[in-house]
């Protein structure tokens, strides 16, 4: 049995590098998608007020997120009662039943996997080396020198896999890690702003 995976482990690797690979390029395609969603969500909320800040929707998600929370901000800043501040109000009490703002849990936790699983393939490298080199200790010939340097190619190969991988993964995690850290971010201050426009916008000096 480890003869067997001792031989395979660098394809193994290799393969579940592949899949892993492709799990970046779907959070990504994910992160996308609930940017998208989260500023149609604030588009909602802010449509209708004056002094709206009028971006290209050609302009990053992110940035078009944050510029909805400063119109939030602005309407939060008018004195208690104005009609920009009971708009917001009506509209927040309707949209807010979907909650978009609070699906976050299963795309933090897909992305937390996917990031902590690069570490996996260096020791994933030395395991298969180790499946080699005990392989040839267990051979029938008691170790001998020729049996483990014939057995050398795939230590060697399983850990070149191993750390390969890594780097490779790395690399793209790097590319995909600002977007991603960004999504968590805007999803917290939607969070805090929605919590606090709720809270300021309940106030008994704002006329339902």
């Amino acid at each position: 049995m480890l003869d067997q995976i001792s031989q395979l482990s660098a394809y193994l690797i290799a393969g579940l590098a592949v899949l892993h690979l492709v799990a970046f390029f779907v959070l990504a395609d994910w992160a996308r998608r609930e940017r998208r969603s989260l500023a149609q969500t604030l588009n909602r909320f802010t449509e209708g007020l004056p002094n709206r800040s009028q971006l290209d929707w050609g302009t990053h998600l992110a940035d078009q997120i944050d510029g909805f929370l400063a119109d939030i901000d602005d309407v939060l800043a008018e004195p208690p009662g104005s009609a920009n501040r009971s708009l917001l109000r009506q509209r927040m009490q309707i949209i807010d039943e979907r909650r978009d703002y609070l699906q976050s849990s299963r795309f933090e936790t897909a992305w937390n996997v996917a990031r902590t699983m690069i570490e996996a393939y260096p020791l994933a490298g030395v395991l298969g080396t180790i499946c080699a080199i005990g392989a040839a200790l267990a051979g029938p010939d008691g170790g001998a020198v020729s049996t483990i340097v014939g057995r050398f190619g795939d230590a060697i190969w399983s850990t070149f896999s191993g750390l390969s991988a890594a780097i490779v993964l790395m690399l793209v995690h790097s590319y995909w890690e600002t977007n991603f850290a960004r999504l968590s971010e805007s999803r917290g201050h939607v969070r805090e702003t929605v919590s606090k426009a709720k809270r300021e916008l309940s106030q008994r000096s704002d006329p339902s």
